[in-house]
């Protein structure tokens, strides 16, 4: 009875009433030149589109992501300063591939390096930011893995920090969308950095490669890649209106290909999907019945804001219901998880979400704990 009253309580609380859904077709995706690709919205992070999204492919210069994430936590974390001056090794200057023309016998600062490797997207700067963080190149790539691995990447693996090719580096369109999403959400204070359409150093300007920045005012970031075992990919993030999403493209076959394909895989998200906010973090979802406990009863809801991605036209057919973990003993801790929204659209589920407490409760005394043991037993 107490499953089925929570149940009842939740969608008339926050859903609106629901109809019977018409049989609604979604507008096929469309035809993606790329040898994978992904599409997600930021807000909800559920994967609207993608096709070979789990398939390990060379990531090239999309590698320099986790460069830059672990560059940034460093300057949160005070190891380095964006105002402090880095050394250029030999082993920096003389690296392979795309480069911010930097010299060994003039330090660089940590501010122009970052703009180096996000803008110009340079190998040189990638070492010597490694090196100035970590030691050396290997210990940086120590921690991607190990950062990696933190993000949830699965099939992710790096051998350097440039994303030159290398037989074990390797990652998919699906990590790469977790990697990017991550600099997004955990950086917002650097993500503009990516906007920026050109970088000057050593009197050398070079452009952005991301040609979404000059085709789509929406489009505020993120990074290209290419090389010939990997092809010509690229990771765009629009925002259109509140909406985000982002699109993973790899390889494509030149740098307008995979410019046109983001394009399209992005307008394809914006004008077929819509992202509802469900519940805001900390609003009470349902109250529990709590055993054994200083409190009879908590307040359950979620641990963050709780959006959901639907076709358009489907939110009047989404249905919510609530599973509690019962019975539920204390002691509980905030935070801890105690049920799930499940979500489902047409009658199939459609998405979960964890129910967490949002407040504690402590245990009762000897007496209280003794007499909810012997009302468990009768029920």
């Amino acid at each position: 009875m107490m499953k089925k009253f929570l149940t009842l309580a939740l969608l008339f609380a926050v859903l609106p009433v629901f109809a019977a859904p018409p049989a609604i077709s979604l507008p096929p995706a469309p035809d993606i030149a790329a040898r994978s690709y992904i599409l997600v919205d930021f807000s909800s992070g559920q994967t609207l589109q993608q096709r070979g999204g789990d398939e390990r492919m060379e990531p090239a210069s999309l590698t320099k992501l986790m460069t830059a994430y672990l560059t940034f936590a460093a300057l949160r974390q005070g190891v380095i300063t964006k105002t402090q001056t880095l050394p250029v090794s030999e082993r920096a200057w003389r690296a392979e591939g795309s480069r911010m023309f930097i010299q060994p016998n003039t330090p660089v600062a940590v501010d122009d390096l970052i703009r180096g490797m996000i803008v110009q997207s340079g190998n040189d700067a990638c070492i010597t930011l490694a090196e100035g963080v970590a030691g050396s190149e290997e210990e940086f790539v120590r921690r991607m893995n190990l950062e990696a691995q933190r993000l949830g990447m699965k099939n992710t693996h790096f051998m350097n920090a440039t994303g030159l090719p290398h037989p074990q580096h390797y990652t998919t369109a699906r990590d790469l969308s977790l990697l990017a999403l991550a600099i997004i959400r955990d950086f917002p204070e650097y993500y503009p950095l990516y906007s920026m359409k050109e970088y000057k150093y050593n009197n050398i300007t070079q452009a952005n490669r991301n040609r979404l920045l000059w085709q789509d005012p929406t489009v505020d970031g993120m990074k290209t890649g290419h090389t010939e075992s990997a092809g010509y990919c690229l990771i765009a993030s629009a925002k259109r209106d509140s909406r985000r999403l982002l699109s993973v493209v790899l390889g494509t076959t030149s740098e307008s290909m995979r410019a046109s394909e983001s394009q399209k895989l992005l307008n394809y998200g914006f004008q077929n999907f819509d992202t509802h906010h469900l519940y805001q973090k900390g609003q009470v979802v349902a109250t529990l019945p709590v055993w054994k406990g200083g409190e009879n009863t908590l307040k359950a809801g979620v641990a963050q804001d709780f959006y959901v991605s639907l076709p358009k036209g489907q939110y009047a057919h989404l249905k919510a219901s609530l599973v509690s973990k019962q019975p539920l003993l204390a002691p509980l801790a905030a935070g801890q998880e105690v049920g799930t929204i499940r979500l489902m659209l047409d009658d199939k589920p459609y998405a979960e979400y964890p129910l967490v407490a949002l407040e504690a409760v402590a245990r009762a005394n000897f007496f209280k704990r003794g007499w909810d043991g012997v009302k468990l037993w009768f029920k």
